[in-house]
C-alpha cells in the first residue's frame, strides 16, 4: 500500500492546497478508491482542501498570547482583512488563521506570518506589517 499522507504532501506542497482535481487523479493512479484519499486529506489538520493566500497570518491564541488580549488583535485583523479565521483575502494574498501556540510566548502576543514570528505586537505595527504584505 503506498504512503497516501506522503503523497498527498508532495501535491499540497506542489499545489498549496489539495484540490478535488488532483484527489481524484491520485485516486485513478493508485486505483484506490476516491472516498479513501478524502477521508486521508480531511483527518490531518495538516492539509488544506482551499486555496490559501501567498501569506499565511497566523495569530496565536495560546495562553502567554491570550492573556496578552490576542483576542483583540484577532478582531482587528478580522476588521482590517475583512475576512475571518479560515478565509482569504478577495485579493488571494492574505490567509488568516487562529493557531493554539506559535512558541513565541516571550514576546506574546504574537503572529506567524509564513515562518517570520512578530511579537510583542500592538494595533499599530500588527496594522503596520499588513501593510507591507499587500
Amino acid at each position: 500500500m503506498p504512503n497516501i499522507v506522503a503523497l498527498l504532501q508532495d501535491l499540497q506542497e506542489k499545489e498549496g492546497y489539495l484540490s478535488k482535481e488532483s484527489m481524484i487523479k491520485l485516486s485513478q493512479e493508485l486505483d484506490i478508491p476516491g472516498t479513501d484519499i478524502f477521508g486521508v486529506a480531511t483527518f490531518y489538520s495538516q492539509f488544506k482542501l482551499k486555496k490559501r493566500g501567498k501569506f499565511i497570518v497566523s495569530i496565536c491564541s495560546g495562553t502567554a498570547c491570550h492573556v496578552k488580549n490576542s483576542n483583540s488583535l484577532l478582531k482587528f485583523l478580522e476588521e482590517l482583512l475583512e475576512i475571518k479565521p479560515g478565509e482569504t483575502t478577495k485579493d488571494g494574498n492574505i490567509t488568516l488563521e487562529c493557531v493554539n501556540c506559535i512558541g513565541a510566548c516571550a514576546k506574546a502576543p504574537a503572529v506567524m506570518i509564513n515562518d517570520e514570528v512578530f511579537g510583542d505586537l500592538t494595533k499599530i505595527k500588527l496594522k503596520k506589517i499588513i501593510k507591507e504584505l499587500k
